[in-house]
């Protein structure tokens, strides 16, 4: 029987509205207790008409592209120290 695992990932958003940033945090949470957070931002010039759910998503995608990243380099430290060696892992 193939064992399943449920990883969940929750994306914090805080809107700063006097300085034009919003801020994503997207956190990892696993089953052996692992924890991994990469967070997002995303600007808004002043003359800009963003809507405020495009600086959401624009955030979020960022905080989600930094969370893939910070996976990858948690995967190569635990590959380097079962094998000992310098393992380079693209992403």
């Amino acid at each position: 029987m193939a064992a399943t695992r449920r990883w969940s990932v929750d994306i914090f958003i805080d809107e700063h509205e006097d300085e034009r940033i919003t801020h994503a945090e997207a956190r990892l949470r696993t089953n052996d207790r692992t924890h991994l957070v990469g967070r997002g931002t995303a600007h808004r010039h002043r003359t800009t008409r963003r809507s405020p759910r495009s600086a959401d998503e624009l955030a979020a995608a960022r905080a989600l592209s930094n969370l893939s990243h910070e996976l990858i380099h948690a995967a190569a430290t635990d590959i380097e120290q079962i094998t000992k060696k310098h393992v380079h892992l693209r992403g």
